[in-house]
């Protein structure tokens, strides 16, 4: 799995004009699934995120986590983050899960993430979907398991 998280002062998502994502402070996570992932590995990924500390404290350190900061997620599935540009013009993405394989992922690391104790929505799996964010620092941070 790969994750894109950007720590936001507000973020929301919206598919077709309707908005099906919003929230405050927290997270936006842009997440790519590839064939080999499986919930164990959502897992760790759902561990790491919500004890991530890249939120300030009184001293202005990163020492805080989202969880800390009682702060939301958004996550947003992402297959372009498998994009391999390694030839040509055009990006392969033969890296990414196929649909069927990603989406229970996709859903269960959200749900992962809101059992841990932060509130998450997320984006609508397969759709164009208009993501919009107001990036906190700015701070945003890749992860791969």
């Amino acid at each position: 799995m790969r994750a894109v998280l950007q720590r936001v002062k507000q973020a929301s998502v919206k598919v077709e004009g309707e908005m099906v994502a919003e929230i405050g402070c927290g997270l936006l996570i842009l997440l790519g699934v590839s064939p080999e992932d499986s919930m164990a590995v959502a897992e760790q990924l759902a561990d790491k995120v919500v004890h991530l500390r890249i939120f300030e404290d009184e001293d202005d350190r990163m020492n805080r986590s989202v969880l800390d900061m009682g702060g939301s997620a958004i996550v947003v599935s992402q297959f372009t983050l498998y994009a391999d540009t390694s030839r040509g013009r055009r990006p392969s993405f033969i890296g990414a899960a196929r649909p069927e394989v990603a989406e229970p992922l996709v859903t269960a690391f959200g749900q992962m993430l809101a059992d841990r104790g932060v509130p998450t929505q997320t984006g609508v799996f397969g759709a164009h979907m208009d993501v919009a964010l107001v990036n906190d620092g700015p701070v945003t941070i890749t992860l791969s398991f």
